[in-house]
């Protein structure tokens, strides 16, 4: 747990009723795991060696890099014993008892992703970018949820990290967990399928010298046309988890406000409404998508294309929408 804490705002994991408490596992069946890769670890993962997906990934925000690195998809090594190995690796192997391995996700016929939960577009360097490739931080997400309304969220929210979340220094800071609730179905007889996913960061403002935080979450299943997630509460998202897990549950310590003012993804902090510079019904740029999530003008940036007419990111995405799984 040490060589994980600085993933944790204060060291402190999230509490989820009878699966991770106080920082110990419930059940032996859940694996905490320091995810280390070139010798550093990078991010910490809760592990369901039963389902074989990741309960939550946390990780820490200080800027990101751009760009898709050419990383295969790695295993964990520690989680089925391979050589006493503790680092994250690329295996050829087809079975593995204890985790999703790259055959469960290919040819899968359900339109389903590897979908990260700790971003690659969220890295601060390409190490840490690589990193974020190992099948114990990503889960079978919808094809269309994982490339439209949930990376759009990813990449709205990185922006109003970027330019919200600063420490007394003034280097940008914030603390992030991301997670997935099991369902009944599984892929290919191995892998579950999520039921829905939620996200939450905490993080200071050292211009309005106070903490903030907010959070999303959705159910795990194709978009629907012009499907936008806005931001909810901590304490919503707690209390959306807590009927879930039939008990108190905490994704941050109390510094965190669980019930932070929230403004409508559709407006800036004038209450102006943005609804003009979202997207028309294919999917298109309405306005080259020149304004950050508080409605400021970002200058010397060019424009950004969010989707194509299908409604999926391209390569060329200002959000790094190339960077998960297509």
């Amino acid at each position: 747990m040490a060589d994980c804490e600085k993933f944790f705002l204060e060291g402190t994991t999230p509490n989820l009723p009878g699966i991770f408490v106080g920082g110990r596992v419930e059940d032996k069946r859940y694996k905490l795991i320091c995810q280390k890769y070139k010798d550093i670890y990078r991010f910490a993962t809760l592990y369901d060696t039963t389902n074989r997906i990741p309960v939550f990934s946390a990780y820490t925000f200080t800027g990101n890099t751009t760009g898709r690195p050419s990383q295969s998809w790695m295993i964990e090594p520690q989680l089925d014993d391979i050589n006493g190995q503790g680092e994250m690796k690329q295996s050829e192997r087809r079975s593995f008892k204890h985790q999703a391995m790259n055959a469960d996700y290919k040819y899968n016929n359900l339109s389903l992703d590897r979908g990260h939960l700790f971003p690659c577009s969220y890295a601060p360097d390409n190490a840490t970018k690589n990193s974020t490739f190992t099948l114990t931080n990503a889960v079978p997400q919808a094809s269309s949820f994982n490339r439209r309304s949930w990376r759009k969220m990813e990449c709205r929210v990185r922006k109003f990290l970027v330019k919200n979340c600063k420490d007394n220094n003034n280097k940008i800071k914030a603390y992030l967990v991301t997670g997935a609730v099991p369902s009944n179905n599984k892929l290919k007889k191995r892998v579950n399928i999520p039921d829905l996913l939620w996200t939450a960061f905490c993080c200071f403002n050292n211009k309005k010298k106070e903490w903030m935080a907010r959070a999303h979450w959705s159910k795990n299943v194709p978009d629907t046309k012009g499907k936008t997630l806005k931001p909810i509460t901590l304490q919503a998202l707690e209390h959306k988890l807590k009927n879930i897990y039939n008990d108190k549950v905490n994704v941050f310590t109390k510094k965190c406000p669980r019930t932070y003012p929230i403004l409508s993804v559709l407006e800036d902090e004038t209450g102006r409404d943005l609804e003009s510079v979202e997207e028309d019904e294919t999917g298109r740029d309405l306005e080259s998508v020149e304004e950050d999530e508080t409605g400021e003008k970002r200058s010397g940036e060019p424009s950004i294309k969010m989707v194509k007419a299908t409604g999926e990111c391209d390569e060329e995405d200002g959000c790094d929408c190339d960077c998960d799984e297509k």
